[in-house]
């Protein structure tokens, strides 16, 4: 049976991968790589370092066309259904191409596999189509923890919960406990009474590239805008995640 190695690698920085994820990247006789684009050619950087250092000497790295998709769709979840469909034919017509029957594959997932990423949704659909696969996954660092560790803070409050969502889920309403903030593409914190609140904020956690700002929303909110946008006109991505802590 093929196998399928589901690797967290991290936020970025090379030295972040743990040393499962390194013996698992060792492992690996094909790489599978979704192309997202030009844009996001420093990350394809960063993973070949990681497999430079790690990877076996005759492991290949196949590229995998991302299927395109509406990024401003009126039903946000059907058509997130949709593109996942189209990523589970490409993926799996790939997994059976460039794998023989007892192979052992492997996708390099920014952070960790279980946080806001579709991997193994779409590997859940393609056993579900018929193609016999044995995953294992291999915890990675996530983005949370390294913004964390970057600002040297807890997330929560004492005996208190954190949430963790999404931009588009960023409703107007303050936050009553610690919220962290993914995928955020327009700065939902901009939208919301800034009163009380602190941000802590930070993009390409773990790398050289990695800044961070911290401060009374209402005091820092115009300035992480204008970095982020300065960022990602120069690089052209961003990625970036922070905290919104009721003062």
């Amino acid at each position: 049976m093929r196998s399928i190695l589901v690797i967290g690698i991290g936020p970025g920085g090379p030295d972040q991968l743990t040393l499962e994820a390194v013996a698992a990247i060792g492992r690996a006789e094909v790489v599978l790589v979704i192309d997202k684009g030009s844009a996001t050619e420093d990350l394809r950087v960063v993973r070949a370092e990681m497999l430079r250092r790690h990877g076996r000497a005759d492991h290949r790295v196949v590229q995998i066309e991302d299927p395109l998709r509406d990024r401003s769709p009126d039903d946000y979840d059907a058509t997130v259904r949709d593109w996942h469909a189209r990523r589970a034919d490409v993926i799996g017509r790939s997994i059976t191409d460039e794998l023989d029957d007892d192979g052992v594959g492997a996708f390099l997932v920014w952070g960790d596999p279980s946080l806001y990423d579709s991997t193994l949704r779409i590997l859940d659909q393609i056993r579900e189509d018929g193609t016999d696969l044995a995953v294992d996954v291999i915890p990675g660092v996530t983005s949370v923890a390294a913004l964390a560790a970057a600002h040297r803070i807890p997330l929560h409050r004492i005996g208190e919960p954190v949430v963790i969502t999404t931009g588009r889920r960023l409703g107007p309403e303050q936050p009553t406990t610690s919220t962290i903030v993914m995928l955020d593409g327009d700065a939902a914190f901009t939208r919301i009474d800034p009163n009380g609140i602190d941000i802590y904020w930070g993009a390409y956690l773990g790398t050289a590239d990695e800044v961070v700002i911290a401060g009374p929303l209402a005091d820092v909110s115009d300035e992480i805008v204008r970095v982020r946008q300065a960022l990602r006109e120069a690089k052209g991505w961003i990625m970036d995640v922070y905290l919104l802590s009721p003062s």
